[in-house]
């Protein structure tokens, strides 16, 4: 494949993605994995899993994952396609429809638009943890940390970056 059919091929895949991007970019990386690694083998399920969790503690935007992936796509023209091409359209549509709600904003076809996406984005997030957890998690020590995560987040009040930070202790310590 031609580096410019890579770029159109990155271009595109994102911009489809853009139209699914229901509560944000992350609620997209399933078909991201499905994509990048299992079709295409731009990268490994392991890269992608440490690019999403590296952009994810960087500060700023956190749609800079797609630029990553384009980065180890296809270098800087794969970065900047997929930035775009993610970016782009949600950008336009958002900025439409906010317009448009903010002329109505009690009108009950709004309400229901919202209680409608709600389940649809939930459900997205959970396949993301599900894609995340599965190419970051090779051993039983990983796995029990990943569900004593979840378990702490779903039952305790305990923040999530003390958690975080719990985490990487135990890492870096090789504990897992």
């Amino acid at each position: 494949m031609s580096y410019l059919s890579t770029l159109f091929d990155l271009f595109w895949h994102f911009l489809m993605l853009s139209f699914l991007a229901i509560g944000g970019a992350s609620s997209t990386l399933p078909d991201m994995h499905r994509f990048l690694v299992d079709t295409r083998h731009y990268m490994t399920s392991e890269q992608l899993s440490a690019m999403y969790a590296i952009s994810q503690a960087a500060p700023g935007p956190n749609v800079l994952f797609v630029e990553l992936f384009g980065w180890q796509s296809a270098g800087l023209g794969g970065a900047i396609v997929a930035l775009v091409g993610i970016c782009g359209p949600s950008c336009v549509i958002a900025g439409v429809i906010a317009r448009v709600m903010d002329r109505a904003p009690d009108a009950r076809w709004v309400t229901l638009i919202r209680r409608g996406l709600a389940p649809l984005t939930i459900g997205l997030m959970f396949a993301t943890g599900w894609v995340l957890t599965r190419g970051a998690d090779h051993s039983i020590g990983t796995i029990a940390l990943t569900v004593a995560t979840v378990l702490a987040c779903t039952f305790t009040r305990v923040h999530p970056l003390l958690l975080v930070g719990l985490g990487a202790l135990v890492g870096g310590l090789g504990w897992v």
